[in-house]
Protein backbone atom coordinates (compact mmCIF):
# COMPACT_ATOMS: atom_id res chain seq x y z
CA UNK A 1 0.00 0.00 0.00
CA UNK A 2 3.06 2.17 0.04
CA UNK A 3 2.95 2.63 -3.13
CA UNK A 4 -0.35 5.07 -3.00
CA UNK A 5 1.68 7.83 -1.05
CA UNK A 6 4.37 6.88 -3.33
CA UNK A 7 2.78 7.79 -6.43
CA UNK A 8 1.39 11.18 -5.15
CA UNK A 9 4.69 12.12 -4.00
CA UNK A 10 5.58 11.55 -7.80
CA UNK A 11 2.18 12.99 -8.80
CA UNK A 12 3.10 15.97 -6.75
CA UNK A 13 6.61 16.37 -7.69
CA UNK A 14 5.41 16.29 -11.65
CA UNK A 15 2.58 18.79 -11.03
CA UNK A 16 4.61 21.22 -9.49
CA UNK A 17 7.60 21.13 -11.63
CA UNK A 18 5.11 21.30 -14.84
CA UNK A 19 3.73 24.52 -13.24
CA UNK A 20 7.01 25.99 -13.00
CA UNK A 21 7.26 25.27 -16.68
CA UNK A 22 4.38 26.42 -17.55
CA UNK A 23 3.32 23.24 -19.31
CA UNK A 24 0.05 22.22 -20.78
CA UNK A 25 0.83 18.70 -20.65
CA UNK A 26 3.03 15.97 -18.91
CA UNK A 27 4.19 13.20 -21.27
CA UNK A 28 7.14 10.97 -19.46
CA UNK A 29 8.03 10.05 -16.07
CA UNK A 30 10.99 8.69 -15.54
CA UNK A 31 11.59 6.61 -12.84
CA UNK A 32 15.00 4.34 -11.70
CA UNK A 33 14.13 2.14 -9.18
CA UNK A 34 16.57 -0.74 -7.22
CA UNK A 35 16.26 -4.31 -7.28
CA UNK A 36 16.66 -4.25 -3.59
CA UNK A 37 13.53 -2.13 -2.61
CA UNK A 38 10.22 -3.29 -2.02
CA UNK A 39 8.29 -0.67 -4.85
CA UNK A 40 6.29 -2.57 -7.56
CA UNK A 41 6.19 -1.27 -10.57
CA UNK A 42 2.54 -2.33 -11.65
CA UNK A 43 0.85 -0.71 -8.38
CA UNK A 44 2.80 2.32 -9.14
CA UNK A 45 0.89 1.80 -12.34
CA UNK A 46 -1.96 1.37 -10.97
CA UNK A 47 -2.23 3.86 -8.76
CA UNK A 48 -0.99 6.79 -11.26
CA UNK A 49 -3.42 5.27 -13.94
CA UNK A 50 -6.55 6.44 -11.32
CA UNK A 51 -4.57 9.74 -9.09
CA UNK A 52 -3.54 11.50 -12.17
CA UNK A 53 -6.73 11.52 -13.71
CA UNK A 54 -8.11 14.82 -14.99
CA UNK A 55 -4.59 16.24 -14.35
CA UNK A 56 -2.20 17.49 -16.65
CA UNK A 57 -0.38 14.10 -15.79
CA UNK A 58 -3.35 12.09 -17.53
CA UNK A 59 -1.56 9.29 -19.82
CA UNK A 60 1.87 10.32 -19.12
CA UNK A 61 3.93 7.22 -19.37
CA UNK A 62 5.53 6.21 -16.22
CA UNK A 63 8.90 4.51 -17.48
CA UNK A 64 10.49 2.20 -14.92
CA UNK A 65 14.44 1.23 -14.96
CA UNK A 66 15.92 -0.69 -12.33
CA UNK A 67 19.01 -0.92 -10.64
CA UNK A 68 20.61 -3.82 -10.27
CA UNK A 69 21.70 -4.99 -6.51
CA UNK A 70 25.17 -5.00 -6.02
CA UNK A 71 27.18 -6.07 -3.31
CA UNK A 72 30.80 -5.74 -1.61
CA UNK A 73 32.03 -8.76 0.60
CA UNK A 74 33.47 -7.10 3.93
CA UNK A 75 35.28 -10.18 4.03
CA UNK A 76 37.36 -10.59 0.80
CA UNK A 77 36.65 -7.21 -0.42
CA UNK A 78 35.09 -8.66 -3.89
CA UNK A 79 32.08 -6.96 -5.15
CA UNK A 80 29.10 -8.83 -7.00
CA UNK A 81 25.91 -8.24 -8.39
CA UNK A 82 23.17 -9.85 -6.71
CA UNK A 83 21.17 -12.78 -8.44
CA UNK A 84 17.26 -13.79 -8.34
CA UNK A 85 17.79 -14.10 -4.73
CA UNK A 86 20.20 -11.94 -2.20
CA UNK A 87 22.90 -14.46 -1.05
CA UNK A 88 26.36 -14.73 0.31
CA UNK A 89 29.60 -13.66 -1.62
CA UNK A 90 29.98 -15.81 -4.67
CA UNK A 91 34.21 -15.95 -3.99
CA UNK A 92 34.30 -16.55 0.15
CA UNK A 93 30.81 -17.71 0.75
CA UNK A 94 30.62 -15.22 3.56
CA UNK A 95 27.16 -13.09 4.47
CA UNK A 96 29.58 -10.24 5.95
CA UNK A 97 28.44 -7.87 3.07
CA UNK A 98 27.35 -4.65 2.25
CA UNK A 99 25.18 -2.83 -0.20
CA UNK A 100 26.47 -0.51 -2.94
CA UNK A 101 23.02 -0.43 -5.15
CA UNK A 102 19.91 -1.43 -5.40
CA UNK A 103 17.80 0.51 -2.92
CA UNK A 104 17.38 3.63 -4.46
CA UNK A 105 14.05 5.46 -5.49
CA UNK A 106 14.96 8.23 -7.82
CA UNK A 107 12.58 10.20 -10.11
CA UNK A 108 14.75 10.77 -12.32
CA UNK A 109 12.99 12.96 -15.34
CA UNK A 110 10.02 14.37 -15.83
CA UNK A 111 9.21 15.31 -20.29
CA UNK A 112 6.30 18.17 -20.56
CA UNK A 113 4.79 19.84 -23.47
CA UNK A 114 4.08 23.53 -23.78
Amino acid sequence: MHELSITENILNIALDHAKKENASKVTDINIHIGQLSSIVDDSVQFYWDIIAKDTICEGARLNFSRIPGKFICLDCQKDYLMGSEPGPCPSCKSYNVRIITGQEFQLDSINIEK
